[in-house]
C-alpha cells in the first residue's frame, strides 16, 4: 500500500547537481510504481543557474515553495563560473538563505562505512569496519554568528579580529532533544561535546545538555566528552560512538574528521533539520557533501550515491519511513559488493562505471529488495 503523498521540493542546483539528482529521480520513480511511497515532486533553481536565469542565487518564490514543502531535497551549488559575482549574489549565499529562513538549526552529518569500502579508508578495517556514527552539529548559532564580530584597528595601528562564541539555554536544549531522539532511534547512546575546562559557553552546554537528560531522557546514556579529546578518539577508537552532539565550530571540524574515516566525501549525505512544530513536522534540508564539483560536471562520471543516501535520510527523518529507508541503504550496499565504483571510489579489482550505469546497478539490487 502506497503512502499519502508528500511534498517534496528538489533544488538539483550547479555542477554535478542536477547529474546526481537525475539517480534521485530514479529512485523516486522506483517507489512509486512499486507503490511503496509516493511523492508529490517539483523543482526550483538554486545558485548560480538561479542567479543567471532570476537575478538572485534562491528566488523570493523558490523559497516559498521550500517553506510549504513537507522536505527540500539539494544538490550543489557554485563554480568558477560565478566566482566574480559580489559576495551577496553567490551561489552560496542561496544554500545559506534557505537554512536560515527555514530555521535549519540541527545538522546531521553521518559517517557510515558500507564493508565493501572499508579498503578506502586510511584507518586499519579493524577500526573502521561496521562504522555507524552521526555527528549532530549545531548550524545556526555560536562562533560563527555571535556578536560582536569584526576587524578593528587599534588606537597603536595594530589590527584585532573579534569573534564571540555565544550560546542559550534554548539554543542548546534543542538541538539536545533532536541527539537524545535520534539516540532513540539508534543504539541508545549520545555523546556531548564542548570545551566546558576552558570556556564558559562550554560550561553552560554541558550543565545544560545533563539537566535536559535528567529531567527528560533518563532512558539514554549519556557522557561528556572535550572536543579535543573526541578529536582523537574519532581516528583511536571511532565505534565508541553513536550519536556525537556538538556546536557549531566543533561540529564543523568534527564531522569532516568523521567524514575521513570512511575514505570517501563522494559517499556521505547530510540533513539539516529545523524545530518541530505542534503536529511534530520539521522543515529540513537533505543535500550530500560532495559540492558541485565543477570539473567534471557534465562528464556523466560523479557518484550519485551520496545524493540517494540523503534521499534515505529524508524517508528515514522527515516521513518515518524506516523500511523504505533501510531498502534504498541496502540497495547501496549491494551495488558496491557488486564491485561497481564511479571514479571516486575506485579500489583494484572493481569496475569503473559511470553516473548513469551506477543507478542502473541501483535499481536492479531495488528489485532485488523489494
Amino acid at each position: 500500500m502506497s503512502t499519502p503523498n508528500k511534498k517534496l521540493l528538489i533544488l538539483p542546483g550547479d555542477g554535478i547537481g542536477p547529474e546526481v539528482m537525475r539517480q534521485v529521480h530514479r529512485v523516486i520513480e522506483w517507489f512509486d510504481k512499486k507503490r511503496l511511497a509516493r511523492f508529490e515532486t517539483s523543482e526550483g533553481l538554486v545558485g548560480g543557474c538561479a542567479y543567471d536565469s532570476e537575478g538572485a542565487p534562491i528566488s523570493d518564490e523558490t523559497m516559498a515553495r521550500a517553506q510549504e514543502s513537507d522536505a527540500v531535497l539539494f544538490g550543489a551549488v557554485g563554480g568558477p563560473k560565478w566566482e566574480a559575482l559580489p559576495f551577496a549574489v553567490r551561489p552560496e549565499r542561496g544554500l545559506l538563505r534557505l537554512r536560515k529562513e527555514m530555521g535549519l538549526f540541527a545538522n546531521l552529518r553521518p559517517a557510515m562505512v558500507f564493508e565493501p569500502l572499508v579498503g578506502a579508508s586510511t584507518l586499519k578495517p579493524e577500526v573502521v569496519s561496521g562504522l555507524d556514527i552521526m555527528i549532530l552539529r549545531e548550524l545556526t548559532g555560536g562562533v560563527y554568528f555571535g556578536e560582536p564580530r569584526g576587524i578593528e584597528t587599534l588606537p597603536n595601528g595594530e589590527r584585532r579580529g573579534v569573534n564571540t562564541q555565544v550560546y542559550t539555554t534554548s539554543e542548546i536544549v534543542r538541538v539536545g532533544r533532536v541527539a537524545f531522539e535520534l539516540a532513540r532511534k539508534r543504539r541508545n547512546k549520545v555523546c556531548s561535546v564542548e570545551k566546558a575546562n576552558v570556556m564558559e559557553s562550554g560550561e553552560l552546554w554541558r550543565e545544560e545538555m545533563q539537566k535536559l537528560h535528567d529531567a527528560e531522557y533518563k532512558d539514554v546514556e549519556l557522557s561528556h566528552m572535550y572536543a579535543d579529546n573526541c578529536a582523537m578518539q574519532l581516528v583511536r577508537n571511532p565505534k565508541q560512538f553513536d550519536v556525537i552532539v556538538t556546536d557549531n565550530l566543533f561540529g564543523d571540524i568534527l564531522s569532516d574528521c568523521a567524514a575521513m574515516l570512511t575514505g570517501s566525501l563522494g559517499m556521505l549525505p547530510s540533513a539539516s533539520l529545523g524545530a518541530a512544530d505542534s503536529t511534530g513536522r520539521r522543515k529540513a534540508l537533505y543535500e550530500p557533501v560532495h559540492g558541485s564539483a565543477p570539473d567534471i560536471a557534465g562528464k556523466d562520471i560523479a557518484n550519485p550515491l551520496a545524493c540517494v543516501l540523503s534521499f534515505a535520510m529524508m524517508l528515514r527523518y522527515s516521513f518515518d519511513m524506516t523500511e523504505q529507508a533501510d531498502i534504498v541503504e541496502k540497495a547501496v550496499q549491494s551495488a558496491l559488493a557488486r564491485g561497481v565504483r564511479t571514479t571516486d571510489i575506485m579500489q583494484p579489482g572493481t569496475a569503473r562505471v559511470s553516473t548513469t550505469v551506477m543507478g542502473d546497478t541501483l535499481l536492479r539490487e531495488l528489485d532485488k529488495l523489494a
